[in-house]
């Protein structure tokens, strides 16, 4: 049970660590005492355990926006509900983009963070999917919209809002700031108090929250109560790096913003025992990893190196830099993982390869996805220039061939990407575009003139299913070869998130990595051909115990002759188990 005294005298610390020489109009004791109070914790409420794992290998999220589906008369969440039920019943988690409603950017520009978008649904509409899966939900936690009842209330200058905005003058040092956008960083505001220049990381309808003011802290956990009684039962925060500016400074990854995370996670396993927080900072690997703190921080973190390692991998035919990158990976400690993913509703970050992949390898990547139909993001960089920052297309777009150009090999490559994701270390994320195959959408491309609508297509339900009922459809052989091996990844031990991984050293034509079950009576080793040539893999270099039968998971095969040379066709993974 929590000792409230305790918890309280630790929230206080970690206030005086995030509002070190900042005047407070109020004490850090009462600051922890509200949000004790906000958060519903009392002495029955169970004590967390900082190493305790609230995940296995059965744990697997899609990621899709509310709306990736529509039937005509029906809430868009009760059609995606359907859509699960009837397609996936192999994967227990969703995250549901931000279902809130939005101004600009595909919902990351919350107008109210405690309504749900009436154009998808109702909070009986979340809470019933929350009821048969693990829940997702985004935090967006940075900035708000400049239409939300809180910016208006700071241009009248009074009112819940008056004071939650971070400003600066425009003569400010502001030359260091990091930024993954290329707008003016200040946005000119007139108000009643006169003409106020507000901190835009983003864009000038994204306006950022001054955390200095403890009134924003308590509103979020405020926010955070409320979805947990929704039923989230995951915590993304969006965009968190940001999330403390200090002028001078790159106002990123600052300490204050590592101390927040630290008292949310807190407050929310307090809250509720087994409730998750993911950081999404999509910034260099080295930085990305330093959100775990010491099992103190982030439950997880987005694996944001993978993508654009392995689609590297794919169309180079050499898995290099992703080995090398996999094995300076340090294993995730107990009360932390990887969120491991390969597309997302965003783009492929290239921030996140950054001192892995040389400048030469990301201007092929660049490269080949434009000739693959994709679009380049790009940001002003720290001297002024502008450079590629994301890549904007769909995955099975971006696989479609190599740096040669495309082939016939599309699927199966698209395949193996997934097979791979499957395997490793941590929790797999699937976009639902990925689950469906569904292509670059030039149309929304142009009709929105956001390079990021390339990979955000609306699926007419009518349309999809009859798709999916005509098993020579690629809609259909994607999904179906998806969820094959999602299902067989679900029951085995090995792929827990926290089990033992090994990188193998097959060459560089064959990627290749071993798990071990926690207690130690699985083992796989999970192979990919990567390249479009058959190849030979030497079973006899995995050095697998002869008095073991081994069988390879996805297609059944029982290994007759551990010492035997098994040829892989082009983009074929094995997952070879001791345990059928």
């Amino acid at each position: 049970m929590t000792d409230i005294k305790s918890l309280k005298l630790k929230l206080v610390q970690q206030l005086a660590c995030i509002y070190q020489n900042i005047n407070l109009s109020c004490s850090l004791d009462d600051i922890a005492s509200e949000l004790i109070e906000t958060m519903v914790i009392t002495s029955n409420s169970l004590e967390p355990h900082p190493y305790a794992n609230h995940w296995s290998q059965q744990d697997v999220i899609m990621i899709t926006y509310g709306d990736s589906i529509i039937k005509q008369g029906q809430a868009p969440l009760k059609t995606l509900a359907e859509f699960m039920d009837d397609y996936l019943e192999c994967i227990n988690g969703v995250h549901i983009l931000p279902f809130f409603p939005y101004s600009s950017d595909d919902g990351f520009s919350v107008i109210d963070y405690s309504s749900v978008n009436d154009g998808l649904g109702d909070w009986a509409d979340i809470k019933a999917i929350a009821s048969k899966r693990r829940l997702m939900s985004d935090l967006v936690i940075n900035h708000c919209s400049s239409r939300s009842a809180w910016f208006q209330n700071f241009i009248k200058g009074e009112g819940i809002g008056h004071d939650y905005f971070f400003t600066a003058e425009i003569d400010d040092d502001l030359s260091a700031v990091v930024r993954p956008r290329t707008s003016d960083l200040l946005r000119p505001t007139p108000t009643a108090k006169g003409l106020k220049n507000v901190w835009c990381t983003f864009s000038h309808d994204q306006v950022d929250f001054n955390f200095r003011n403890p009134q924003v802290l308590l509103e979020f956990v405020r926010i955070i109560r409320q979805y947990l009684d929704a039923g989230v039962n995951i915590f993304r925060l969006d965009a968190v790096a940001f999330l403390w500016k200090i002028v001078g400074s790159k106002s990123i990854n600052l300490a204050q913003t590592h101390e927040v995370i630290r008292l949310l996670r807190t407050l929310i396993e307090h809250a509720q025992n087994n409730a998750v927080v993911i950081t999404e900072t999509n910034i260099p690997n080295s930085q990305n990893l330093t959100y775990f703190g010491n099992a103190n921080e982030a439950h997880c973190i987005y694996n944001f190196s993978l993508p654009p390692l392995l689609i590297n991998t794919l169309i180079t035919g050499s898995c290099l830099y992703l080995k090398r990158w996999q094995m300076s990976m340090p294993p995730a400690q107990d009360g932390t993982t990887y969120f491991n993913f390969i597309a997302s509703h965003d783009g492929v970050g290239l921030r996140p390869v950054e001192g892995l992949l040389e400048q030469s390898e990301i201007n092929t990547l660049v490269e080949t996805m434009a000739m693959f139909g994709g679009k380049i993001s790009s940001r002003t960089s720290e001297d002024g220039q502008q450079q590629p920052y994301e890549i904007n297309i769909a995955l099975i777009d971006a696989l479609k061939g190599t740096v040669k150009g495309q082939d016939q090999l599309g699927l199966a490559r698209f395949t193996c990407a997934h097979a791979i994701m499957f395997g490793l270390e941590g929790i797999p994320g699937v976009y639902i575009h990925s689950l469906l195959g569904t292509q670059n959408d030039y149309e929304k491309l142009e009709n929105t003139a956001q390079n990021r609508s390339i990979n955000r297509h609306r699926w007419d339900s009518e349309v999809l299913n009859q798709l999916l009922a005509d098993d020579h459809n690629q809609h259909a052989k994607v999904l179906a070869s998806l969820t094959k091996l999602i299902c067989i990844r679900t029951k085995q031990r090995a792929f827990n998130p926290n089990a033992t991984q090994f990188t193998l050293h097959l060459g560089l034509q064959l990627f290749g990595f071993w798990r071990q079950s926690r207690d130690r009576r699985q083992s796989i080793f999970c192979i990919s051909n990567i390249t479009d040539q058959a190849m030979d893999l030497p079973l006899g270099e995995l050095n697998l115990i002869g008095t073991e039968t081994w069988f390879d998971l996805i297609d059944g095969e029982v290994i007759a002759d551990i010492t035997a040379v098994k040829l892989l066709e082009p983009y074929q993974t094995v997952w070879i188990s001791n345990v059928a």
